[in-house]
């Protein structure tokens, strides 16, 4: 029997008002992300008391990832970070939908939202911070390739780097015991990026991280390949990852893993994201 277009409408409200709010929820977790880059890198590379203390800037590189990587966590852990997944970034939702946990029709609404929370994040730390952020060396913590590095060069290294982080998450997130880890791997893995790749490509390994500071520095010319290599590296990273693990599903979106959840409820929660994608979810919000 075929089913009425009005029984179709309401099984496609609850998908539409959830993905809405995680979607807002995402926007709010890019753009706190992007103001703690921002001052991050304000007071540590930027004229500071912190910076004069420090010994150079591959010192200065750790000390900016190893922060990075414990804002990161944190906002994965967050009650918002739980609610939407955490992603943070597009490229992040990218390989959830290619891993199978994630509504392919979710994939735009969650990268709009964090490129425009980016720019927000960029000019929230403007606005606090002052005209320092606008000058050398912050710039808005825009990021351009080292001297003699080409576009094409950092779109592989870039790209291999987010093909590195995804291919792990996928993993530890296909196995229950190591879902509460996904939180730290993701900001140590980033943290990592930042202190390997910060003199060479920048260590963006994020299209949302480098949007904002560019748009509004103005330095867009090497936008494209910041925004199309990690992309590229997470439908690596998802074809990969089925390879490696033919006998395993990945369980959940959410970066926070399974803490705090039994492995049925992981399941269901699946299967309520793909009927949502499916518009065959006719299951009242919680």
């Amino acid at each position: 029997m075929q089913e009425s277009p009005a029984r179709s409408k309401n099984a496609e409200r609850p998908g539409i008002v959830r993905l809405a709010r995680d979607s807002a929820i995402e926007l709010i977790l890019t753009s706190i992300l992007l103001f703690g880059v921002v001052t991050i890198v304000r007071w540590v590379i930027g004229p500071s008391p912190i910076s004069r203390a420090i010994p150079g800037i591959h010192a200065e590189l750790w000390i900016v990832g190893a922060a990075v990587a414990l804002l990161l966590a944190g906002l994965i852990l967050s009650p918002p970070g739980r609610a939407s997944g955490g992603h943070t970034n597009p490229a992040i939702s990218l390989a959830m939908w290619r891993f199978g946990v994630f509504p392919g029709a979710g994939v735009i609404p969650y990268s709009m939202a964090q490129l425009l929370g980016s720019v927000l994040g960029v000019v929230a730390a403007r606005t606090v911070w002052g005209h320092i952020v606008a000058e050398p060396p912050v710039v808005y913590a825009a990021l351009q390739p080292g001297p003699g590095w080409s576009t094409w060069e950092l779109f592989v290294v870039e790209a291999l780097g987010m093909t590195v982080i995804a291919l792990v998450v996928g993993l530890c997130l296909a196995v229950p015991r190591l879902t509460s880890f996904v939180p730290w791997i993701v900001g140590s893995l980033v943290g990592l990026g930042i202190a390997l790749l910060g003199t060479a490509t920048g260590g963006s390994l994020n299209p949302a991280r480098q949007f904002g500071p560019a748009v509004v520095s103005g330095q867009t010319r090497f936008l494209w390949a910041y925004l199309l290599a990690p992309m590229f590296g997470a439908a690596i990273a998802a074809w990969l990852r089925r390879r490696i693990q033919r006998q395993r599903s990945v369980l959940t979106h959410r970066l926070c893993g399974t803490i705090g959840t039994s492995t049925a409820k992981v399941t269901e929660d699946v299967s309520h994201l793909i009927g949502a994608n499916r518009i065959t979810d006719t299951q009242p919000e919680t």
